[in-house]
């Protein structure tokens, strides 16, 4: 049973990533109903163009408007950096993205180089090559890098049920990074899926520091008066990727909220 919520926060993306997101803003604000969608039917929006994303995020802020939104969060930094700039002057609900941090990352750096860690629809994009120009003296030393393979590992559930898999598929990721793009000790998790591997990073690569931006959508937030802190969960579902499967998947993470498949039309 999903309880009535009033005025949600409504935060979402492809899948279980945005879900720090959601723990993150119910920490910062204990009182702030939050409704969070899993659209797992479009997993992943990596792999997605341009056009194909944005018909992707106008369905989901529409269904999401229909919910009583006060707010939305675009919990994917692809839509996020390649088309949120568009999608706020289509609706006049707040929209809010999640984007690299990178001036943080350039600031921490010891040897001055950046990874930037993201799905390939975004680190190959142009709209990103802008924000990292705009963003950093030296554009050339800030590694754009095809993580991809590792949000995979955290939809499908791996990192929860095969962990010691899950650790030598990153080592390997990892070694191929160093191989590619020496030096770089800091990277950002630039996908909101990363953070759940930020142990499996640690262990690959113990003197990296890795970067995640959710304090940036938080610190953003403005809380609605009324709610009572209810967070409930809707889902998208394909073949494989079902209501089921994210219940256990949220299971094994001690998180219990009442979730519900939905159709997004």
């Amino acid at each position: 049973m999903i309880p009535t919520l009033h005025r949600p926060v409504a935060v979402f993306d492809a899948g279980i990533g945005s879900y720090a997101i959601v723990a993150e803003i119910h920490k910062a604000f204990p009182s702030q109903d939050i409704l969070y969608f899993a659209d797992r039917a479009s997993f992943p929006y990596g792999g997605k163009g341009r056009d194909e994303l944005l018909a992707v995020m106008r369905r989901s802020i529409a269904f999401l408007s229909r919910h009583e939104a006060s707010a939305i969060v675009i919990a994917s930094n692809a839509p996020s950096i390649m088309v949120l700039d568009e999608l706020r002057g289509e609706t006049s609900l707040p929209l809010f993205g999640v984007h690299p941090p990178l001036e943080k990352a350039l600031a921490q750096a010891g040897t001055g180089r950046v990874g930037i860690l993201g799905v390939q629809s975004l680190v190959e994009s142009p709209m990103l090559a802008g924000f990292v120009a705009a963003r950093a003296p030296q554009p050339g030393r800030v590694a754009l890098i095809n993580a991809s393979p590792m949000v995979e590992l955290v939809e499908d559930g791996s990192f929860l049920f095969d962990p010691a898999g899950t650790q030598r598929r990153v080592d390997a990721f990892m070694r191929d990074v160093g191989d590619r793009h020496p030096g770089i000790d800091v990277f950002t998790l630039s996908s909101t899926h990363l953070p759940w591997l930020a142990g499996f990073f640690a262990a690959a690569c113990p003197k990296a520091a890795f970067l995640d931006p959710a304090a940036d959508v938080v610190a953003a937030l403005r809380p609605e008066e009324g709610g009572s802190g209810a967070i409930a969960g809707l889902v998208t579902e394909s073949p494989r990727y079902d209501l089921a499967s994210f219940r256990a998947m949220l299971d094994k993470v001690g998180v219990e909220i009442p979730l519900a498949a939905v159709t997004v039309d």
